[in-house]
């Protein structure tokens, strides 16, 4: 019983470690984890959503929610993309559940929905759970490259 103690208050003190290192990096305004290739998805919210459309040329913002089943097919995918096309877009997550002023203002009532932004302007939209090569064309497609 003793061994079962001290491996379950390792547990809690390696969890405890990684929430920490966790919340730190949010507080950086970076996502918990960047893609494969180590290109950051930004974590947006009401407060940062203007300057991070604004920040970029191009931008393409997923309205998600941890609930929602195609929400999660597609977040792999986005990450994917931002390393595919680092340096000329920029990708960004937006949980639908915590930003409710985002879902207001592009009146968003499904998701996942991709939202995108060229010159700081909506150019563009996706609805619903869509495989990598149909995004990919939509961002080619949408911002002419």
């Amino acid at each position: 019983m003793v061994d079962d103690f001290s491996h379950d208050d390792e547990l809690s003190l390696l969890r405890e470690k990684r929430l920490k290192e966790m919340e730190a990096e949010l507080g950086r305004g970076l996502s918990p984890s960047p893609s494969q290739s180590g290109a950051w998805v930004e974590d947006v919210t009401d407060m940062n959503f203007s300057d991070i459309v604004q920040a970029g040329r191009y931008v393409v913002i997923d309205c998600w929610a941890e609930w929602c089943g195609p929400c999660m097919a597609v977040g792999p995918v986005i990450e994917e993309l931002a390393a595919e096309f680092a340096g000329s877009v920029t990708f960004g997550k937006c949980d639908a559940d915590q930003n409710a002023g985002v879902m207001q203002t592009f009146q968003i009532s499904a998701i996942p929905t991709l939202l995108f932004f060229a010159g700081g302007s909506l150019a563009g939209r996706l609805t619903g759970a869509y495989p990598k090569e149909s995004i990919r064309a939509a961002i080619v497609r949408t911002f002419g490259l």
